[in-house]
């Protein structure tokens, strides 16, 4: 059962940051694919607060949260042993809740403390729950 909240938190983290989850389960596991997320997830850093980068609530972002939660979720639960496709499904479930409640959450911390700091914020966040999660 620990598994399938494992990967439903992952899912949150995919849907605050895309790249995220699958750079800190990567990591975990080892590999050339981890140096290669964790690129990505750096640059995902640095893109998000660019003007021109388009609502993680359009069809694209929803998109990549999703198969980020899904493929996230399933690796995590098939590490601690459990269903790969329950440890997916959770990982989708929180991916969407990441997505549109880290939005409305967005919106209110930049009204608040503005854009950089609210995104910044939001990274860390992201980085803290991957690496705690992924660590248990």
């Amino acid at each position: 059962m620990i598994a399938l909240w494992l990967a439903f938190g992952l899912g949150i983290v995919a849907g605050l940051r895309t790249f995220t989850p699958v750079a800190a389960v990567l990591l975990v596991r080892g590999g050339l694919w981890a140096i290669v997320f964790s690129v990505a997830a750096l640059a995902e850093f640095v893109l998000d607060v660019l003007p021109k980068t388009p609502s993680r609530t359009g069809a694209m972002g929803v998109s990549a949260r999703l198969l980020s939660g899904a493929f996230s979720g399933w690796v995590i639960a098939t590490m601690h042993g459990a269903s790969g496709t329950l440890g997916g499904l959770a990982g989708i479930v929180g991916a969407l809740l990441g997505t549109f409640g880290g939005h409305a959450a967005r919106l209110a911390a930049i009204a608040r403390i503005g854009a950089y700091p609210a995104a910044i914020a939001e990274d860390l966040i992201a980085i803290g729950l991957a690496a705690f999660l992924v660590t248990r």
